[in-house]
């Protein structure tokens, strides 16, 4: 069994800050479960251009309001607390923060737990991973 909180894990390596958002990885990889799951905070009024190429990610909001755009065809899907998003096809996407939104999101697969968006907003497949297992 694994027990982590969220509170230890913050004041980890666990906890990733990037332009526009920050992530606590609470299950990485190398805890062998097959995804991801993070506690994300996007900053009020980020403007995020993501593209998960490598990566499904399910996204729910726990609190905090928003919007994500589908690049594809330009639809907006408002994001409030309660609403989840679901990248099922590695949808381009961008996502916007009115004010600060808590999510919880998980990815298969897992990430390693350093990663931060390339250029292309996507997380590469091969990171540095978190040596902390606790």
């Amino acid at each position: 069994m694994i027990v982590r909180t969220l509170q230890e894990a913050e004041q980890s390596e666990r906890r990733v800050v990037s332009d526009g958002w920050e992530s606590t990885r609470l299950l990485l990889k190398n805890d062998n479960m097959g995804f991801s799951f993070h506690i994300t905070t996007i900053y009020e009024k980020a403007e995020l251009n993501l593209h998960y190429q490598n990566h499904l990610e399910s996204v729910y909001c726990m609190s905090g309001e928003g919007e994500v755009e589908t690049v594809a065809d330009g639809k907006v899907y408002p994001i409030q607390p309660g609403t989840i998003y679901i990248l099922d096809k590695n949808d381009k996407h961008i996502l916007r923060a009115k004010s600060e939104m808590k999510m919880a999101c998980v990815f298969n697969p897992p990430l390693h737990g350093k990663e931060v968006h390339n250029a292309e907003g996507a997380y590469e497949l091969e990171a540095e991973e978190v040596s902390d297992s606790k």
